[in-house]
């Protein structure tokens, strides 16, 4: 059984900070791609940031290029997403997702968190 579980988010004002953590458990992926997507309301599921666990590489969406961090920690089977200068359309529901082979495709991605949310005030 396959876990995904999402910790952080929260209200921030804008220009605030959150980190958002996302611990994956039951067994070992054979996509190594985990990555972030976020879902106001009323809008489509939309990619945030991803990467490579084996490999070490990364991919964010442009609007978010610059004030977010994707990271790893290797032992604890956890990635991060450091949110900086947050913006109030940064408001939004994250989910993390994993064993995927590709990065913005929301539909190869095999597995996701429960969401948590980020509100971001003006």
């Amino acid at each position: 059984q396959v876990q995904l579980v999402q910790s952080g988010g929260g209200l921030v004002q804008a220009g605030g900070s959150l980190r958002l953590s996302c611990a994956a458990s039951g067994r070992t992926f054979s996509r190594n791609v985990m990555g972030w997507f976020r879902q106001a309301p009323g809008k489509e599921r939309e990619f945030v940031a991803a990467m490579r666990w084996s490999v070490y590489a990364t991919d964010y969406a442009d609007s978010v290029k610059g004030r977010f961090t994707i990271s790893r920690d290797n032992a604890k089977n956890t990635v991060y997403l450091q949110m900086n200068s947050l913006k109030p359309e940064d408001t939004a529901v994250y989910y993390c997702a994993a064993d995927s082979r590709s990065f913005r495709t929301r539909s190869d991605y095999n597995y996701w968190g429960q969401g948590t949310q980020v509100t971001v005030s003006s």
